[in-house]
């Protein structure tokens, strides 16, 4: 109960899903979707804080995830997109750094092996990369190569006989300092084409180093990569990853996938804020009791409203196989902006309060910013939905 005798653990719409879209899942969907959420709460919940204050990885929950089970729940579980976002909503609800550590091995890892890799090697990798007996990076961002690596890829693979020689650097890997493999995007110097690799991270000339002084996602442990002659054997270059084309088919999805993100930490800031406004008490009544809070909740809970419902129908069109690049382009860009403005309402609703880690709202409004910039730009997004509406380039 709070000082002003309400029960802040039986409050409204508790899950925040004002228009209820959770009722478009099916029923072994939403029993599924209840148990994930109970165990984020008991597992994530309480250690989220602590491991971002510390910017330490919590390497004890990967036994935890992987005996609950989250890797691939479209591809391999037969869950719909729809679930799998909603899912990602909320594990990033919960904590944005394990969301993202799941979003790496995930998305960006197993979904560069689902997609790419012949059916020999995904038979050979997955059964371990479903189970997290090995964790997966994803190479791709490079230290002078973001938004033009499509066409601007440095790092270099040579081939050798039966074998690749990389060369070059990688930066922003999120789980690198740990992983046992990462798909490594490099150059071909013969036909120019950019190519997927899987590396064991134990190779001779691989190196990661660990990304300090971040101000979000400091649980993430995001590295520098460097490869100096890194030998593959053939058979660990991925089969069907011989063009930045094939790696974009990665990429649409996960960046889908970023943009449920986005709902989640709008969810989180609603969670935190609305709370907070109910247990503070100012002139002798809860803050929540005034008129420019509600409407600051309000606020929150219209922005994460409208961008579920984009990405509800976007998941609906991606399970027909009907979504487009620039749909997930528009939904990231459109997202991610009413993301940043519901953190920093939510930070404001916590007034000093919101600048510390003590109150969860500093570590929400913080960790924002990455999902801001992440899985393409809110600027290269919003010039890739552009172009598909004019018919005409912006981007150099």
């Amino acid at each position: 109960m709070s000082k002003a005798g309400i029960d802040i653990h039986n409050l409204p719409y508790a899950d925040g899903d004002f228009f209820a879209f959770e009722q478009l899942l099916s029923a072994k969907e939403r029993d599924r979707l209840a148990e994930v959420r109970e165990f984020l709460a008991r597992e994530v919940k309480p250690i989220a804080v602590d491991c971002w204050n510390r910017a330490e990885f919590p390497m004890g929950l990967i036994p935890k995830l992987a005996e609950i089970d989250l890797v691939s729940p479209v591809k391999r579980q037969g869950y719909s997109n729809l679930f799998a976002g909603i899912l990602h909503a909320e594990a990033t609800r919960a904590d944005t750094s394990i969301a993202t550590f799941m979003g790496v091995h995930d998305g960006l890892f197993t979904g560069s092996i689902e997609a790419l890799a012949s059916q020999e090697q995904q038979d050979a990798w997955l059964p371990d990369i479903y189970s997290l007996k090995k964790i997966g990076a994803f190479g791709l961002t490079e230290p002078l190569g973001g938004s033009d690596v499509a066409g601007g890829t440095r790092t270099t693979a040579r081939r050798e006989g039966d074998r690749w020689i990389l060369n070059g650097a990688k930066r922003w890997i999120g789980n690198a300092t740990f992983s046992d493999w990462v798909v490594i995007y490099a150059r071909d110097v013969d036909d120019n084409q950019v190519k997927g690799f899987l590396v064991d991270t134990k190779t001779e000339g691989y190196r990661a180093t660990k990304i300090e002084n971040k101000i979000s996602l400091r649980t993430v442990q995001n590295a520098d990569i460097t490869l100096d002659n890194v030998v593959v054997p053939d058979f660990f270059k991925l089969a069907n990853a011989n063009s930045f084309r094939d790696t974009n088919k990665v990429l649409k999805v996960t960046r889908l996938a970023v943009a449920w993100q986005a709902v989640g930490q709008q969810l989180a800031a609603f969670d935190v804020a609305r709370r907070y406004a109910v247990e503070r008490t100012q002139f002798g009544r809860p803050i929540a009791s005034f008129q420019l809070i509600q409407n600051q909740l309000v606020q929150i809970l219209g922005n994460a409203v409208s961008s579920m419902g984009m990405m509800v129908r976007l998941s609906q069109l991606e399970d027909s196989g009907e979504a487009k690049d620039e749909q997930s382009a528009l939904a990231k860009a459109f997202t991610t902006a009413r993301m940043r403005e519901s953190v920093a309402l939510g930070r404001s609703i916590l007034g000093g309060n919101g600048i510390v880690t003590d109150f969860e709202m500093a570590k929400v409004f913080a960790d924002a910013e990455a999902i801001y910039s992440y899985e393409g730009t809110h600027e290269i997004n919003t010039l890739v939905t552009g172009r598909a509406i004019t018919g005409i380039s912006a981007i150099v």
